[in-house]
């Protein structure tokens, strides 16, 4: 019989959780640590801190999921042991106490040990405590995920550190998606770990259960702050200088280039562009890296709204096919600067007076000099500049990025080539 199936020592109902479970919700250090490592025996007990399995209750109200059908036979149920209490809160004198007293550092009744706990929250002192006291540092959990694998955030740089130095895996594969260590920095854009991993010999194109790669993985992250893009920016610099492939493909085709251009990150696509990414690369449903910024116009920065098409184009993507303008211009009408862009990359497209019906009046409105000069051309040529900017573009191909700035011509005209918007069309 496992852990989970045994009654614990102290269960959801005892005074002892009542009074553990009020002292962790106010944060009253002293009083948890009084209840762990004085009162709790023995000393590896088994305590429950929650159970939701309402169905040994007859008079329980059913929860919606099960009520709409969605119940799945499974609960929530949390064991855990005062060293893993002690650990995911970072009370080292605890978890020295604990250990002193014989605690088993790798015990898990909830599936989870206190080296998991202690990595979660960054707690670097307590993850040395418990190796030093012979924790495992390859010990898997209940997701099987390692402790490597939960350093997740800036601050268990010092776990991962002391993980390593005491052992751990680097290339360990884990999970349902056979992560490693490195996907997992890459994934929450730790530059700083994946540094680390690299040195201790991490495989830089190892690949998922997905087909990913770090770098594939750090493209397709969600970032929020500047401060985590602009780690995310250093974290996937870093993995092409240690020679990923910026083209990588994964299971559905897709490259950080795709993913990039999903995501809304111009100064991401520029490096993987300047790294060899193909800018015109299609994945199993057709898409391309440019159809994707296409999408995501409107939530990149609005600075640089533009900055991921232009760079695109500029790379040697291919346009978009000329019937389906109107489509583009129905989703980036509120952004004019990536319509002048693509507008700006055919020689010559015939604009339809009937395109005017897919931009929203307001949108008009706030944008009128540029979409008054756009529809005027439904009845006039575009000029001589601009054809012959579309020769020399047709010239250089993919090669745009780094001929245009070694023509002799003024920093204007260079932009000018490059698609650079001017706020009306000529």
């Amino acid at each position: 019989m496992s852990s989970w199936d045994l009654p614990p020592d102290y269960p959801l109902s005892s005074d002892f959780v009542r009074r553990l479970k009020s002292a962790l919700a106010t944060g009253d250090k002293d009083m948890v640590q009084e209840l762990i490592c004085t009162e709790a025996e023995p000393v590896d007990a088994v305590i429950e801190l929650a159970n939701d399995d309402w169905m040994k209750e007859p008079s329980a109200q059913l929860p919606t999921g099960a009520l709409l059908g969605l119940w799945t036979l499974e609960y929530k149920r949390e064991l855990t042991t005062p060293l893993c209490i002690a650990a995911a809160h970072g009370h080292v004198l605890c978890v020295r106490h604990l250990l002193s007293r014989s605690a088993d550092p790798d015990a898990s009744p909830g599936g989870r040990g206190a080296l998991h706990e202690a990595c979660l929250g960054g707690h670097t002192a307590c993850a040395q405590l418990l190796l030093q006291h012979g924790a495992d540092p390859d010990l898997l959990n209940a997701e099987g995920l390692a402790p490597l694998h939960l350093c997740r955030t800036p601050a268990s740089l010092g776990c991962a550190q002391a993980l390593l130095e005491h052992g751990a895996t680097v290339q360990l594969e884990c999970g349902p998606d056979r992560v490693t260590p490195l996907h997992v920095a890459a994934q929450h854009g730790l530059d700083e770990h994946a540094q680390l991993y690299l040195a201790r010999g991490a495989r830089v194109d190892a690949r998922n259960g997905r087909g990913e790669t770090a770098l594939s993985a750090a493209c397709g992250a969600a970032t929020r702050s500047p401060d985590e893009q602009a780690r995310c920016l250093r974290l996937c610099a870093l993995l092409l200088r240690g020679g990923a492939a910026a083209d990588a493909r994964d299971e559905d085709e897709r490259s950080p280039l795709h993913k990039a251009c999903g995501r809304a990150r111009p100064s991401l696509c520029t490096l993987l562009l300047l790294h060899g990414a193909d800018a015109g690369a299609l994945d199993y449903g057709g898409a391309s890296p440019l159809a994707r910024a296409l999408q995501t116009a409107t939530c990149a920065p609005p600075a640089a709204q533009h900055r991921t098409v232009q760079a695109l184009l500029n790379y040697g993507s291919p346009s978009v096919w000329p019937d389906a303008f109107p489509k583009v211009l129905r989703t980036c009408a509120q952004v004019p600067a990536v319509v002048e862009v693509l507008f700006n990359s055919y020689a010559q497209l015939r604009v339809s007076e009937s395109w005017l019906e897919v931009v929203p009046e307001e949108v008009y409105q706030m944008h009128e000099p540029f979409y008054r000069s756009f529809f005027a051309l439904a009845h006039t040529p575009r000029c001589l500049q601009h054809l012959c900017r579309s020769t020399i573009r047709k010239l250089f191909g993919k090669k745009c990025f780094y001929l245009v700035p070694h023509l002799p011509l003024p920093e204007t005209l260079q932009k000018y080539l490059l698609l650079e918007p001017e706020g009306v069309l000529h």
